[in-house]
Parts: C-alpha cells; structure tokens; sequence
C-alpha cells in the first residue's frame, strides 16, 4: 500500500478544495492532478452498505436531511451531492448528477488508486460490511483502514490481518508519548501507517521526533491537511511519508519540485571540476 520511491500525496475526500468531497468528480479531479491515491469517509447505509460520506447525517454535502443511517444506498445515490458546493462560483456542480457513492463504486472505478479508507464512528458491523467489499474485489494490497474508534480497527484486523491498517486515537497517543520520552525500545505493532494531524486543539502532534518515532518502530506517517508548498516542503524535510490535502493542484507539484530538489542535492559532485575547464 505504502511502498513508493517518494512521499506519496493523497487527495483528502478526493481534493475537497476542487470538487464536492466524496464524489466521483473529486476522486477523478483529484487523481487527474497527480495525487498517488485518495483519502475517503465511509458509514453505513440504512440497507448496510458501505457508503462514502463525512459527516453522519446529509446536510452539510446534500441539499435533503436526515441520518446517512436512513437511507438506502440507492437514495444516497440519488441525493444531489455537489448542490453545495461552490457558492462564490455559482454553484457549478449542482444538479450534475453527483450522488453519495457506494464504497465499491469508489474502489472499481479506479482499479490501481491507492485507497485510505476512514471508517466513521467505527463499529464493527461498519468494519465488517468494508472488509467484505475489500475481500469480494480482491484490492486489500491498495487500501488501509482508518478510525478514531478502535472497535472498527480490531475487528477489521481480526477478519484480514493482511489489510494494512492506520493507528487509532489511542494508539497514535502512546506513540506520542514514547516519541516525547524517546523511547528507544520497538515491539510488533497491529497497525501500518499513522494518519494525523500537524496539530489538535493545543497539542503538536507532528514534530521531527515523532516522525522520527514512527519509523524507529516501523511504520508510515501521513499528515492531514496539507494544502501549501511551504507547509509540504517544511514536512518532507522532516521525513514524513505522505501527505493528505484537499489541494493536490498545489501539493503535488511541491512535493514533485522537493523530490527533485533532494534527488540533485544527493547526487556526488564530479571529480576534477573544482575549478576552471581549460
């Protein structure tokens, strides 16, 4: 899932700064800009399939209301979700066909994207229902499960240990914590990769001895979000391995522009050219 020759950006809700999050035009939008895979949302639909949307209920991305919960898949399919979107510009997307699309929908459409999948309000049976998507398609060496609630990480692990998972709350705190005490001790971890933030609330989470703590104990790092050059360069210089960002018009040319400023920076210096060619 992580393996590349350079820090991989991924697009948050598909480049949430684009295209209306969590649609298809965002997750084609996003890739189409060079992003090396997609960051998404998903919860359960009222006939319990994995659906990908952000918040809990429809209001904020929709123009209908109510729980994610009561719909159908095929109503969530229906609902205008690019209606929001854009006001300063008129509302481009609205009435475009942009629904709240199946998880599978997501993973099928795009057949090589690298996929990080949030699991929201993770319980198990929201665990379970990703699990059988990701087991029925064949793609679990493309995604990682993500969630704040470690009941969805632990039964997603139980059911295929050999789909890359991220930290939870919990587990990304005590990692915190060893990375404040540096702590030089490693043990087996169940999870991959972290995804985090720079910072919550007061709290800096993201700092070069943590990045350095991650890969002592033998995982990956990506921070969310990251919509800057300065703050991409800034991060990569201190060793992190991906980014997430609703921009990946701007950060995946700057991480490009860094990865080549580093590959020059590395190359040896040619013997015998010191001074003047004569």
């Amino acid at each position: 899932m992580f393996e590349a020759d350079r820090p991989l950006v991924f697009a948050h809700r598909g480049g949430a700064g684009l295209a209306p999050e969590n649609t298809l035009e965002a997750f084609g939008l996003g890739l189409a800009h060079g992003a090396d895979g997609l960051e998404l949302d998903v919860h359960l639909s009222r006939d319990l399939v994995p659906v990908v949307i952000h918040d809990r209920t429809v209001e904020r991305t929709t123009i209908a209301t109510g729980e994610v919960a009561s719909f159908t898949a095929a109503e969530l399919a229906g609902l205008d979700a690019g209606a929001r979107f854009g006001a300063e510009r008129g509302f481009p997307f609205r009435a475009r066909g942009l629904g709240v699309p199946a998880l599978e929908t997501v993973l099928e459409r795009w057949p090589s994207a690298r996929v990080i999948i949030e699991m929201k309000y993770g319980t198990a049976a929201l665990a379970r229902a990703v699990v059988d998507v990701i087991e029925r398609l064949g793609v679990g060496a493309r995604v990682c499960l993500g969630s704040f609630q470690q009941e969805a990480l632990d039964t997603a692990r139980a059911m295929a240990p050999h789909i890359a998972t991220s930290a939870s709350v919990s587990e990304a705190r005590r990692t915190l914590h060893r990375a404040w005490l540096r702590w030089p001790f490693t043990a087996p971890r169940p999870y991959t990769a972290f995804q985090v933030p720079e910072h919550t609330r007061r709290l800096r989470v993201v700092s070069r001895a943590f990045v350095r703590q991650v890969h002592r104990e033998g995982q990956v790092l990506q921070v969310w979000v990251v919509d800057s050059e300065a703050d991409t360069r800034r991060l990569l210089d201190w060793g992190v391995d991906g980014l997430i960002s609703d921009r990946p018009d701007i950060t995946v040319p700057a991480r490009d522009r860094w990865a080549a400023d580093a590959a020059t920076a590395s190359q040896p210096s040619c013997p015998g050219r010191a001074g003047p060619v004569i």
